[in-house]
């Protein structure tokens, strides 16, 4: 007779003993290091990130006996192999949130990282995982932004492939307090970045929760394969050297100690620069990751006439100092190190500082008494800048510029003086010249530019409140790249200017076209009327801005026409805001109409919109008027103000006081309703 073996209850804990726990980290070695390297705060920097990775799943070890809790093992694994990844799996990730609990302090010692951690540590290198693209970057950012369970979260449902049941129970282990909001949050924030299994609720054919899952395959989608990508890979790295004028200085100061820690150990023992990774004011500080201007991409000369990517990455490098090695060294180490003590300005939504990656360089060279040096970080424009002579100090600028192109790539603000700036002008900018944007009926001026690009000095809008002229800039693009392409830049105070468009009326029984260049007769009308708003615009990191007339309408006692335009102004970062003007006849200024802000509206995605305002006939009576874009087809208001019409038009009697409080409400062609602003 035959004695069946007792199962071990789900709850029930199990006990691993040490040999299967190592077994278990050398099987799991690199996907550990991997979870662990996701979770860790980015404020250590790639570098010291990596080898946090190493040494906390080397830590992972238990010294004794281990408790695992009970759980039903994998169907074809070892028990023990299973038991032993969910058991390391908990220590790490606890090791991590310690981490982010004491910045700055190595988990379990107590001590800073200048005080020299345990290994893994590397000598005259800094290592980091390979460069990745666009996707890579703006996920670590989105996880940079996040708490540690929330980024623990992303690591368990993506990476390990557990059900949100599972990932909670794994990070309940861990300590976290509210695991459910944390997986939420990480669903979310992988449903934002095109994850199509976390919101399902768990990926197709995923373990049991809390088992442990086979590894994601290299085709999966979404954040998925992203962090399979060796950006996220701390186990494939490259290696860089530090910054050698620093450690030269320390030397002889340390060479007693690296001696000995070579003939004892054999090993690579610390970092070169530790001890001058702390601040003037005692905080730790990151140093640069990439330093060496031999590390600085350049373009080829001629690469943006046979280039389907017509933008910053086609920019040559130009100038008379792209030779300077030393001035390169103190652009790059400005830019990547945190704690660079010169004057920093960081526009809307642009980084603080580099993200490890040698950036492309664009320009060196002197400009206005100042040596100028501007880079191209993949998404971000930035311009360093010293004097040459005298007072002042270094500064630098950096700006968001995900997603430039032929217009918006076209030109950067190199200097600025009172009511002036010199643009470092594109390779593919045939003409360049300037013009009023209130005097439409003044043809253009040329601008004057050296063989590398650099213009005279450009009059800018005024930024103290004056609209008198609104100057822009008019440019062509070479007929290399496209035929007779003109297009009109303004200054809005950031390090590229905004790009100006117009979309004219729309015309019954035509389709409407998208946002066309703003250099046509109608356009320049138009803006005319339109530019002095421009200048609420200023210093929010506009792309660019479009001027929508969506709709023409015959006013009460045969007054004449009025024009009502969406002014749609598009930030780098992606958020519109829109402003609804209201021109009246003649050539006066435009009258605001509401505003709204992180809107689609006035765009490509949100083509139906509706506007009101309170109108004064030249009798002296006083109109609520309404008008809606072409799939309008009945207005209404209520309030203190009650009228219907049909159609997408609105004209009213109405007392002054009485139609700027009433609400006005549209129908579109299939039903939906649409909302003036207030």
């Amino acid at each position: 007779m035959f004695m069946r073996r007792p199962t071990i209850p789900d709850s029930e804990p199990r006990v691993l003993d040490v040999e299967r726990a190592e077994a278990a980290l050398m099987e799991h070695y690199a996907r550990l290091v991997r979870l662990v390297y996701v979770t860790l705060p980015r404020s250590l920097g790639r570098h010291r990130r990596v080898l946090a990775a190493h040494g906390l799943v080397q830590r992972a070890l238990p010294r004794r006996r281990v408790v695992v809790p009970g759980q039903r093992p994998v169907a074809g694994r070892p028990e023990g192999a299973t038991d032993g990844y969910r058991a390391l799996r908990v220590r790490v990730l606890r090791a991590a949130r310690d981490q982010e609990a004491r910045p700055g302090r190595f988990p379990g010692t107590g001590s800073r990282w200048p005080a020299r951690p345990a290994l893994p540590a590397v000598w005259g290198l800094r290592v980091f995982p390979q460069s990745g693209g666009a996707e890579e970057l703006a996920l670590d950012r989105a996880l940079a932004e996040t708490a540690w369970p929330v980024r623990a979260a992303v690591a368990l449902l993506v990476l390990d492939g557990l059900s949100p049941d599972g990932a909670a129970r794994v990070l309940r282990e861990t300590g976290v307090g509210e695991p459910g909001e944390a997986v939420a949050a990480a669903r979310r924030l992988a449903a934002t970045e095109g994850s199509r299994t976390p919101a399902a609720g768990g990926p197709a054919g995923a373990a049991p929760a809390g088992t442990e899952p086979p590894p994601p395959t290299a085709d999966a989608s979404g954040p998925a394969s992203v962090l399979l990508a060796p950006e996220f890979d701390p186990c494939l790295l490259r290696a860089r050297p530090t910054d050698l004028l620093r450690r030269r200085q320390r030397v002889r100061s340390a060479v007693t100690a690296v001696l000995l820690a070579v003939c004892v150990g054999g090993v690579a023992v610390s970092l070169p620069d530790a001890a001058g990774d702390r601040a003037a004011d005692g905080r730790p500080r990151q140093t640069a990751r990439a330093t060496a201007a031999e590390l600085l991409r350049r373009t080829p000369a001629d690469v943006w006439a046979d280039t389907s990517r017509v933008d910053f990455t086609a920019w040559p490098a130009r100038g008379g100092r792209t030779a300077d090695r030393p001035l390169l060294e103190r652009a790059l180490r400005a830019w990547s190190d945190p704690a660079w003590p010169g004057r920093r300005s960081t526009e809307a939504g642009a980084a603080y500082t580099g993200s490890g990656r040698a950036p492309r360089l664009l320009f060196a060279g002197n400009v206005d008494g100042r040596a100028v040096v501007v880079l191209h970080d993949d998404l971000t424009l930035v311009r360093y800048s010293e004097p040459l002579r005298g007072d002042g100090g270094p500064e630098l600028v950096s700006s968001l510029t995900d997603g430039a192109d032929v217009t918006t790539a076209a030109a950067v603000v190199v200097s600025r003086a009172s009511g002036s700036v010199r643009l470092l002008l594109a390779p593919w900018i045939a003409e360049a010249g300037t013009r009023d944007l209130l005097a439409p009926d003044t043809p253009s001026r040329d601008v004057p530019r050296s063989a590398n690009g650099l213009t005279g000095p450009v009059p800018v809008p005024s930024a103290v409140g004056d609209c008198g002229t609104w100057p822009v800039v008019q440019l062509r693009s070479s007929s290399r790249i496209v035929e007779k392409h003109a297009f009109l830049l303004t200054d809005l105070g950031g390090l590229s200017p905004v790009h100006l468009t117009y979309m004219p009326p729309p015309t019954p029984g035509e389709r409407p076209r998208p946002p066309r260049e703003a250099t046509g007769p109608q356009a320049l009308l138009g803006w005319a009327r339109t530019a002095c708003r421009l200048e609420g615009l200023r210093g929010q990191g506009v792309r660019a801005v479009n001027h929508w007339v969506f709709a023409q309408q015959e006013l009460p006692e045969r007054a004449g026409q009025a024009t009502w335009v969406c002014a749609r102004a598009d930030t780098w970062r992606g958020p519109g805001r829109v402003e609804y003007l209201f021109l009246g006849p003649g050539t006066g200024p435009a009258r605001p109409a509401g505003v709204r802000k992180n809107t689609a509206e006035c765009s490509r995605f949100g083509q139906d919109v509706l506007a009101d305002v309170g109108w004064r006939a030249p009798s002296g009576s006083s109109y609520l008027l309404a008008a809606g874009s072409r799939s309008v087809t009945r207005v209404k208001a209520s309030g203190p103000v009650r009228a219907t019409a049909d159609g997408r038009f609105l004209a009213v009697r109405a007392a002054a006081s009485r139609g700027t409080d009433a609400q006005v409400t549209g129908r579109l062609t299939e039903g939906a309703p649409v909302r003036a602003p207030r």
